[in-house]
């Protein structure tokens, strides 16, 4: 699933051999990936890199300037940036900003980092890879409101990795897919079947037939 992630974004690693990527009616298959971030994709990292002498605040005021540069009229600057996605609306502390990029971070810190700077980004269809994970249940529906608040709301597109599925019964998602080894084994509006037969056959066995038996 993360490879599919990195790949969508034009991860360098990792080459299309087959098929082609659309996104909003244009082909980006051989975009670079801040070409395609331009474009409005976004990815939230499952192991995001630890960034040392780079304040997280430096980072927003970077993401500010290039936002200000391609639509001047609409980006506000990184002050309102700074208040508007302030790390206190996640129930964390403000400091966060004054440290370096996910250094010493624990495992929840560096997804609300991911969510912060997803939310300056402003994007039109963000990837999260595993956000649910490292979460206690307090700070997991902190962030799902905040998704759905700041993000779902304001009409944009979500695509949600998830290996526990804990963050399904927040954000209820209009589409549910299964992947295993690489294809889509099966499709359901309601992720609560497919919670419920993965929970009893396992991602293996999760196949088409079964899901729609049950």
């Amino acid at each position: 699933k993360s490879v599919f992630a990195n790949t969508i974004l034009g991860n360098p690693k990792y080459k299309v051999t087959q098929g082609k990527i659309f996104f909003g009616g244009k082909e980006i298959t051989k975009l670079l990936p801040e070409k395609r971030v331009k474009l409005g994709l976004a990815l939230a990292w499952q192991a995001p890199p630890a960034i040392k002498g780079v304040k997280l605040s430096r980072l927003f005021e970077k993401i500010s300037k290039e936002k200000i540069k391609d639509n001047p009229p609409t980006t506000s600057s990184h002050s309102s940036l700074r208040s508007e996605w302030a790390p206190e609306k996640l129930g964390v502390d403000s400091d966060l900003l004054d440290r370096e990029v996910n250094v010493d971070f624990s495992g929840g810190e560096k997804k609300i980092s991911e969510l912060l700077q997803i939310l300056a980004l402003r994007p039109k269809l963000v990837i999260f890879d595993e956000i649910d994970s490292g979460l206690d249940l307090k700070r997991l529906e902190k962030v799902s409101k905040i998704i759905k608040k700041e993000l779902v709301a304001k009409g944009v597109s979500i695509l949600l990795i998830t290996h526990s599925g804990a963050i399904l019964r927040y954000l209820e998602p209009k589409m549910t897919n299964v992947m295993v080894d690489g294809r889509v084994i099966c499709k359901e509006k309601d992720y609560r079947k497919v919670l419920k037969t993965i929970k009893k056959y396992g991602y293996e066995k999760c196949k088409k037939c079964k899901l729609l038996a049950g």
